[in-house]
């Protein structure tokens, strides 16, 4: 089988650039190794930012997505036992997120690509990625059974860090930047209606809480856990209590009636549907373009899920990339195409280093001392109390417009003006970079 564009990978991050290429008249062929089932179940991301809620509309995928997904304008901080919220649009000229599960996203973008788009086959494992650096590159994969060759003019890797396609690009022409954090996230969907109208983060002496959602009826909630945590030590109850201690506030001042009015309400409690431990790590792979295949998403960087990137960075990576390609097929011209890798990076490293500011402001290091903490309460403070600092969040979290080709060299930032002073940033090069 032959295509313009092989994508190896059908999470939201191969789908969507499927569509978008279909949209701009250019050829693809999606590969993924699991079946429509599991992809359509398995459970991540679902905070969309406003570019990414812009694509998917643009895409054709947004119609469902209007009816069914929450705008949120703003999050809530806790810390030190007070509440302060983010108003994004007074912060970012109107911008917004959207809580719409990455479930609800592939399930959309799966109906549009078999109603009228190029092949998605299920069950394709990807083998191999040959000829990368030659005209005719070619993957190798399993299906139904049988080992066959899909050639294509470019190869796309959306199949995440241990899929092939990421190391189909030789140790000697990739650098990977790494970062493990000394905690995880234990994580659980409830079939309990959220009390909090928007996100909620909060900082605890007990560690860090969030209160998120799903829908109207289906809440999403995280505990900070020590790394290796079994999810079974955790008993249903165990996670509800701990929420609530994490998540409680002071009692507000009394009004002038005299009553003690006490912010923040327990949370709605019920049937846990799912339970599971995530690590918190950072990762980014330099350059994210050899030869004639490209990275995206997973496959070339991964984010602590604190700062709600992960996804979206992904849907940024494949934007950038289908308008390059349909660049590249319409008017012959390469310079986007060329100047993918570096555009792409500029984003990835900002996106990385506010989702490290988030974890690290927001998380409580097991080995921290006191003095790290009241920093760390000093930096929310600072954010509950600057208009510039809030806005800095806000602008942030709702989501940076994407932006053309860089002008300059892509460098990852060393001196972060957000950082916990005496937080050891850990950062690890596997390989020495080289040219491609």
């Amino acid at each position: 089988m032959h295509t313009t564009v092989g994508i190896v990978g059908g999470g939201p991050a191969g789908l969507l650039l499927a569509r978008l290429l279909h949209n701009a008249g250019v050829d693809s062929v999606v590969l993924e190794s699991r079946d429509r089932a599991y992809v359509e179940r398995r459970q991540r991301a679902g905070i969309l930012e406003q570019p990414t809620v812009d694509a998917l509309r643009a895409a054709g995928a947004g119609a469902r997505m209007d009816r069914e997904g929450l705008v949120h304008e703003g999050v809530e901080l806790r810390f030190g036992g007070r509440a302060h919220r983010i108003d994004f649009p007074a912060l970012t000229g109107g911008r917004t997120v959207m809580v719409y599960a990455q479930t609800e996203v592939v399930k959309d973008l799966i109906a549009l690509q078999l109603a009228g788009g190029g092949p998605l086959l299920f069950g394709a494992e990807a083998l191999a990625v040959t000829g990368a650096d030659s005209g005719t590159p070619a993957v190798r994969y399993r299906h139904e059974g049988r080992e066959q060759t899909l050639t294509c003019e470019y190869v796309v890797g959306c199949d995440g860090f241990h899929g092939v396609t990421r190391t189909a690009v030789p140790e000697s022409a990739r650098t990977t930047y790494e970062r493990t954090y000394p905690y995880s996230w234990l994580g659980i969907l409830a079939e309990a209606p959220p009390v909090y109208d928007e996100l909620v983060y909060a900082h605890s002496e007990r560690g860090f809480a969030l209160a998120s959602m799903r829908s109207p009826t289906v809440s999403r909630l995280y505990l900070q856990v020590e790394n290796g945590t079994d999810p079974a030590d955790w008993p249903d109850a165990r996670i509800w209590d701990e929420l609530d201690a994490r998540l409680a506030l002071r009692p507000a001042p009394r009004t002038e009636g005299g009553r003690t009015a006490v912010s923040g309400r327990r949370l709605e409690r019920g049937p846990v549907t799912a339970k599971s431990v995530l690590p918190m790590r950072s990762s980014v792979t330099e350059p994210m373009r050899y030869g004639r295949l490209l990275l995206a998403g997973d496959a070339a960087h991964i984010v602590p899920p604190t700062g709600a990137k992960g996804l979206n960075l992904a849907a940024a990576d494949v934007i950038v990339l289908a308008r390059a390609l349909a660049e590249a097929y319409g008017s012959g011209s390469t310079a986007a195409l060329d100047a993918y890798s570096d555009t792409c990076l500029r984003r990835v490293w900002r996106a990385e280093h506010f989702s490290s500011f988030m974890t690290t402001t927001l998380h409580t290091d097991p080995a921290q001392s006191a003095f790290e903490t009241r920093l760390q309460l000093a930096q929310l403070d600072r954010i509950a109390s600057s208009p510039h600092a809030a806005a800095e969040l806000a602008e942030n979290y709702a989501g940076l417009p994407l932006a053309g080709p860089p002008t300059g060299p892509v460098e990852a930032p060393v001196d972060d003006p957000w950082s916990v002073p005496g937080a050891d940033p850990s950062v690890r090069v596997n390989q020495p970079r080289t040219g491609i």
